[in-house]
């Protein structure tokens, strides 16, 4: 049940607090502790070192932070209740498509939200999803941010960005901010990346158009400042496995009526976690 899961989360949290302590308690002793102790090695045990309750102590410190991938205003009233009652604060809720109806919420505790632009209905969680999320939460001023896990959504989500726009009336600049600047606040490494100042990283889009355009097309990709793509450059490329391409043909039909060698290459396997061959199977 629902209220069995935020059980679960209290008992886990309610555990990792008394990890924390007890190491608190287990260090101060061996401050503590007296120097016939140390040199007769009767120091105070420490405790079992517990990997997934040291995960979320640091929560309850604040040395980590959460997002949490959600999508109904219960779910997300009821984790950042937990959180409240536990003293910390959910960093960022993912997909969030119910966002809109507890923004208000999401702003009093501080949460940030990445959604999607304008899904809904693909499954049954999702049905009151509306294409305003986005604006609704940044109207609240909450950082916004809108993702995708689709890879071919994912390389267009300057356009995703743009909905931001239509739906809501988001100005351009901070509708762009939704797929630069505010994921890296998200991710808190926006003093590295997410907007272009001196000492940032120089990860760099420059388009020929609009970038909110679904016309605008990338001219140049810059990585660290290394420049990985070019618009010219790529035509060039493309020019050239046209004509190789059609040479690599020449030559297989010319093999074929026996007048030269058939064209051959030297492959070079990538192995994935799902490749079968001769070797795995």
């Amino acid at each position: 049940t629902r209220m069995g899961v935020e059980q679960v989360y209290y008992d886990h949290f309610y555990r990792a607090r008394e990890y924390d302590q007890a190491w608190k308690d287990y260090h101060r002793s061996l401050r503590n502790s007296s120097r016939k102790a140390r040199r007769n090695n009767t120091l105070p045990a420490a405790p079992r070192r517990d990997l997934e309750l040291e995960t979320l102590a640091q929560i309850l410190n604040k040395e980590r932070f959460v997002s949490c991938h959600s999508y109904r205003q219960d779910e997300i009233n009821m984790l950042m209740h937990v959180a409240d009652s536990m003293g910390f604060t959910i960093n960022t809720f993912t997909h969030i498509l119910e966002g809109y109806k507890v923004a208000d919420k999401m702003a009093q505790h501080g949460a940030g939200g990445s959604s999607f632009s304008d899904w809904w209905a693909y499954k049954f969680e999702v049905k009151d999803a509306i294409p305003y999320n986005g604006a609704v939460l940044h109207g609240q001023g909450i950082v916004t941010a809108f993702n995708s896990d689709d890879a071919e959504m994912a390389r267009r989500l300057n356009q995703e960005a743009a909905k931001a726009v239509k739906y809501g009336g988001v100005s351009e600049e901070e509708a762009l901010k939704f797929v630069t600047l505010n994921p890296a606040k998200l991710l808190r490494i926006d003093h590295r990346v997410g907007s272009i100042a001196v000492g940032k990283d120089a990860d760099i889009v420059l388009w020929d158009d609009h970038p909110l355009s679904i016309y605008a097309r990338a001219e140049q990709t810059y990585v660290d400042g290394t420049k990985y793509y070019d618009i010219d450059g790529d035509m060039a490329k493309r020019e050239w496995m046209r004509r190789e391409r059609a040479r690599l043909v020449q030559a297989m039909k010319l093999a074929s009526k026996g007048r030269g060698t058939p064209p051959s290459e030297r492959m070079q396997f990538h192995y994935h976690c799902d490749t079968l061959s001769d070797e795995n199977r």
